[in-house]
């Protein structure tokens, strides 16, 4: 049952009259009355005082009403339609060219608005310091990082490049590699080609196995160093990507058995110092989409995947100190 809403007050309220046989909680009558938004954000917006009864802020989305009350609604913007602002966002920028930015993005950063994380993205930020990146589709983001992986990833300035950069990506001659702490011990640089899709029994996880419109997905891997975090074997591992699927790096690695150290969603532990999964973004190759040349970029350890480094008792290493100590005597 609709009710006929009065005309919007001078402070952009909109008033509306509960009609008869509409009494009960709020939130439902609400609901009822104004059904093109959802319960959940009308709930919302009661909780943060954006709706009053009879002229006084409702107390709380199970207050009840009755037929003849009037409800004064604020409406407030969807989240997603707040999500292309700008916003100050911390981030570090490697290089920059009129055509490109090569960020090194921390972990815990999301890049992309989506749900859950509306604001406070890399995007948000780019749009703050490069305002005119409003002209550019997704802000000129063409690549993305999971939100607990750091490292580069490389962003457009213009359309052009960015039809540019997104083709390189399609021909896979983007250079991309980054460095994992896994568990395990890989004893021989490999490939993994197993296609990746949705994970049809943990929505937020991917896989490799009876995937969900799955998608070709390539990564090339190789040990670098390997040694024991308490009684844990566990080792560095270099790995290159030819396509960009969402958690290709993670899905991958456990498919081989070797989860990344912290990466608790698909398989590895949790062990200190390792707070995130332990992987970074460390090299990032591509054609200047302007002069056609090569450029080329590094990204140090950041300091919390240094830790754990330091924390591991790397194979050889006691050799190693052993000769240092030789050479300084």
């Amino acid at each position: 049952m609709l009710s006929d809403a009065a005309p919007d007050d001078e402070d952009g309220e909109r008033i509306l009259d509960v009609p008869a046989g509409c009494a009960g909680r709020l939130d439902k009558v609400l609901a009822e009355l104004i059904p093109e938004h959802s319960r959940a954000r009308l709930q919302g917006w009661i909780e943060a005082g954006h709706v009053k009864v009879n002229g006084r802020v409702a107390a709380s989305v199970r207050q009840r009403v009755a037929t003849g009350d009037v409800l004064a609604v604020q409406e407030q913007a969807a989240p997603e339609q707040l999500a292309y602002t700008a916003e100050p966002v911390e981030f570090e920028v490697v290089a920059e060219s009129t055509a490109w930015i090569v960020v090194d993005k921390p972990a815990g950063l999301v890049v992309h608005p989506g749900a859950g994380n509306w604001g406070g993205t890399l995007l948000n930020g780019l749009l703050h310091r490069y305002p005119e990146l409003a002209h550019v589709a997704r802000a000129g983001i063409v690549h993305r990082l999971d939100k607990d992986t750091s490292g580069l990833l490389v962003v457009a300035r213009t359309e052009q490049a960015q039809t540019a950069l997104v083709r390189q990506l399609q021909a896979r001659t983007v250079g991309r590699e980054y460095l994992a702490l896994a568990h395990g011990w890989p004893r021989r640089a490999g490939t993994v080609e197993r296609s990746i899709g949705r994970d049809p029994r943990v929505p937020v996880r991917m896989a490799v196995d009876r995937p969900i419109a799955p998608k070709p997905a390539i990564t090339h891997y190789e040990p670098l160093r390997e040694g024991l975090l308490g009684k844990l074997r566990v080792a560095a591992v270099a790995c290159r990507l030819e396509t960009g699927r969402t958690h290709q790096i993670r899905v991958h690695m456990a498919s081989l058995g070797h989860p990344l150290l912290g990466d608790v969603l698909y398989g590895g532990k949790l062990l200190e110092p390792a707070a995130r999964q332990m992987l970074h973004a460390r090299r990032l190759r591509f054609d200047d989409p302007q002069t056609g040349e090569p450029v080329a970029f590094e990204s140090a350890l950041p300091d919390d995947m240094l830790a754990v480094e330091a924390a591991i008792a790397w194979q050889g290493q006691e050799d190693d100190d052993l000769d240092d100590e030789g050479a300084e005597g």
